[in-house]
């Protein structure tokens, strides 16, 4: 039974070392989350983020809070995630991508990723997602304006 776990835990490291995207990925994944939950989450309404879409320096990120919901653009400064801007279907278009800074291949990248990311989620939650209405940016600190 303990070289079983050995093997495994060997298997496991392995996997780690092979593939450091994926674990990055997920670190980044679970940093913009934390950072949005930070941000927005509110114990009368709890806060949904879910996919997490990282393409480089760039992340998309569906939210739900209640009966809304939405899209956020994030990208990486100095290590760290930042939100940029909150829209709707926008952050799946990518023309509306590519204006917002990304190369046209990056752009078309993102969306399809977002799309396919998106697909695995229940799509009730994923109806939220286009619920806002145009893009709002987000001051240096990352909140809405007042």
């Amino acid at each position: 039974m303990q070289s079983i776990r050995l093997i495994l835990a060997a298997v496991a490291l392995a996997a780690a070392l092979a593939f450091p995207a994926a674990a990055h990925d997920g670190g980044d994944a679970d940093a913009i989350r934390h950072l949005m939950m930070h941000t927005f989450d509110k114990p009368e309404a709890r806060l949904l983020v879910e996919p997490v879409v990282v393409e480089g320096d760039i992340a998309v990120a569906g939210w739900a809070q209640g009966d809304m919901g939405g899209r956020a653009l994030l990208r990486r400064k100095d290590g760290h995630w930042t939100l940029v801007l909150c829209a709707g279907d926008a952050l799946k278009d990518p023309a509306a991508l590519a204006q917002l800074g990304l190369t046209p291949e990056a752009a078309a990248r993102l969306a399809a990723a977002v799309v396919a990311a998106e697909a695995a989620v229940d799509p009730a939650t994923v109806a939220k997602f286009s619920l806002f209405e145009g893009m709002v940016m987000m001051d240096e600190h990352g909140h809405h304006p007042q």
